[in-house]
């Protein structure tokens, strides 16, 4: 399967709803003073794993102090 061969129209919208919420959880990432883990691991799996990395950190590693 090509680029050419891509459905630009349904993949589009998956890309800039990836890329909000990699920017928001690393704006957040960054204000954030403690963290569930080290902010490292956090900037790690929200940028390299996909949409479900940011959802995880805002779940999984942000604290509700």
């Amino acid at each position: 399967m090509g680029l050419a061969e891509v459905n630009w129209a349904l993949v589009s919208p998956l890309i800039g709803i990836q890329v909000i919420l990699i920017i928001i959880a690393l704006i957040d990432l960054s204000k954030s003073e403690r963290t569930n883990g080290p902010k490292w691991m956090w900037v790690l799996i929200s940028l390299f794993v996909s949409i479900i990395g940011p959802i995880l950190y805002f779940t999984i590693g942000k604290r509700h102090d």
